[in-house]
């Protein structure tokens, strides 16, 4: 299917199911940290999912080919990214299956129904505030920086917006760990797995991914960790894995 490319704008090949996605490297293109949570997300078949500050839409549509969820809402404050996201959505023919909702994270438990759905990921802003930015109306700003949105904000809609007993699903950043932990456990979303990811063996992990339940007990699995290479510019096993190589 034929889409409209704007300037500077190009399509990338996801490598996977014949999936493809546009991207604006002056804008923001999206990172391992995606895929890597793309590969972490386990729904049962018929699931309903939402992806919360969707950007371009990698992650819902990463998850049309690694899960059997039946719909996925995709939520994003930014309107060219969501226009994006929507024409990567009508190329890859999946209208059907994900729709992109323009709105902000804040006011999420107003755009959907409470309690609706199975799942949600989020890839939230890592970075605390608008420290050294330059412009903090920036895309790349706004997806690196809790500019619009704070993790309590993330957790606090997914909380609403979850059934008992859904997932919610999120990478972030080791240093910020402590505060993830107490944020979801205030909004009673109960750790229950978590898998570090290393850059190499012998060095500090730089990403986390977690999957917090709604009402869940209190008892986590820690994963063993995920290694991204084995020497430089080579991948481990686990990574070529998750890109589906």
């Amino acid at each position: 299917m034929e889409v409209l490319l704007k300037d500077n704008e190009r399509i990338d090949d996801l490598e996977r199911n014949n999936l493809k996605i546009i991207q604006d490297p002056g804008r923001f293109c999206f990172g391992m940290d995606a895929v890597l949570l793309s590969g972490f997300v386990h729904v049962k078949k018929d699931s309903k999912v939402l992806d919360l500050g969707t950007g371009t839409g990698i992650i819902p549509i990463l998850l049309t080919a690694k899960t059997e969820a039946s719909q996925i809402s995709a939520l994003e404050i930014q309107e060219d990214s969501a226009d994006m996201a929507m024409r990567s959505i009508a190329l890859n023919n999946l209208n059907e299956k994900i729709e992109v909702v323009v709105g902000d994270i804040k006011e999420a438990d107003t755009l959907f129904q409470k309690a609706s759905f199975d799942a949600i990921t989020c890839n939230p802003p890592y970075m605390i505030g608008e420290h050294g930015l330059k412009n903090p109306k920036d895309a790349m700003a706004i997806a690196r920086h809790e500019v619009l949105c704070t993790f309590d904000d993330v957790a606090r809609s997914s909380a609403a917006l979850l059934k008992p007993g859904g997932s919610l699903f999120l990478v972030h950043r080791p240093f910020r760990l402590a505060e993830i932990f107490e944020t979801l456990k205030k909004y009673k979303l109960e750790p229950k797995r978590m898998q570090l990811v290393y850059p190499f063996v012998d060095k500090e992990p730089n990403m986390v991914l977690i999957e917090a339940v709604r009402g869940g007990r209190s008892r986590m699995t820690v994963l063993k960790p995920l290694i991204i290479y084995k020497q430089p510019g080579v991948y481990t096993d686990d990574i070529y894995n998750i890109y589906g190589y």
